[in-house]
């Protein structure tokens, strides 16, 4: 938990990075609506986009090189990943804003502290969602169509801690669906890489927020919000190697998939290494987590926006070979 000498200064966000340039170069009147959509929280972001951009260097991959196309899904899908995520956490802020009232991490939200209202809050999550469509309707009808689709899985996710106990694979499910929506829009359809990819994200965003929601376990025990640390408990590591197991298999499988057919063993190796190298990146995150620690815990979580990124890199090499 956030301790008393740890609270932010008035008008920032308990958890957001100090010095951070909302804070500091943001117009005064924006910052809330900034901070309501974590702009002073890049890892959110990262996090969402890592595996569109796996998606789309591993399809290039597989097809023979990137091409001009593969330039824009690359820079739009920041773009988009950057407006969804905050249209999600708008979402999410709106619905919560009662649990994140009482937790002293998130009290210090826009809406609970009191710098965005619910209304002005509703209106700013319709404005970026439709700036994201915009970028959405520039793909093909089949990544248009998942897109759409992903609308529920965003709708529902905050809502999820409140019946289960695994809220962690409804946010796996969100954030990890722009792998098969950026596979269908390189390739015009979705196959069996894809899927594994999606998979594998899946599998990830388990490890990873599960790291990230025991800085809340005591909160959430004292109001009722369920999580995979909640249930987990003493035994977060086991399932912690669960996942990594999980994650890397489906990882190699899709590389596998992808790129065994097209007869590159230069570009499949590429692509393995940066699996061996994610890997032994979550090996090395769990060697250092300390799940008592909140503070330990948030310099893990966000160590992820560079495992994520080894793979892009690599399955990016592998494209360019």
């Amino acid at each position: 938990m956030v301790t008393p000498t740890e609270m932010p200064e008035a008008g920032t966000v308990a958890d957001a990075p100090r010095g951070n340039w909302v804070d500091a170069y943001a117009p005064a009147w924006t910052r809330g609506y900034l901070r309501l959509s974590r702009a002073d929280r890049p890892i959110g972001t990262w996090l969402l986009l890592l595996p569109c951009w796996w998606a789309v260097a591993l399809a290039a991959a597989q097809s023979g090189g990137l091409t001009a196309w593969d330039g824009w899904l690359l820079v739009s899908t920041a773009l988009g990943a950057f407006l969804m995520r905050g249209a999600g956490c708008t979402w999410n802020d709106i619905t919560d804003r009662d649990f994140d009232a009482a937790v002293a991490r998130t009290k210090s939200r826009p809406i609970p502290s009191g710098q965005v209202t619910v209304p002005g809050a509703l209106v700013w999550m319709v404005v970026q969602a439709l700036a994201a469509a915009l970028i959405l309707f520039s793909y093909n009808w089949l990544a248009i169509g998942l897109g759409v689709a992903s609308l529920a899985l965003v709708a529902v996710y905050p809502f999820a801690k409140r019946f289960t106990w695994w809220p962690q694979v409804f946010l796996g499910l969100a954030f990890n669906w722009g792998a098969v929506l950026l596979w269908a829009a390189h390739s015009g359809r979705v196959g069996w890489a894809a899927v594994l990819l999606y998979g594998a994200g899946i599998a990830w965003t388990l490890f990873y927020d599960t790291i990230y929601a025991h800085q809340d376990k005591e909160d959430d025990a004292l109001i009722g919000v369920k999580s995979t640390a909640r249930l987990f408990g003493a035994a977060t590591a086991k399932w912690l190697a669960g996942f990594l197991v999980v994650a890397v298999t489906a990882l190699a499988g899709a590389v596998l998939v992808a790129l065994l057919p097209a007869g590159s063993p230069v570009a499949l190796g590429l692509a393995l290494c940066g699996v061996w190298a994610f890997g032994w990146h979550l090996v090395w995150q769990m060697r250092r987590l300390d799940v008592d620690d909140p503070a330990a815990c948030m310099v893990i979580f966000r160590s992820n926006r560079d495992a994520g990124l080894i793979v892009a890199l690599f399955f990016a090499a592998a494209a360019l070979v």
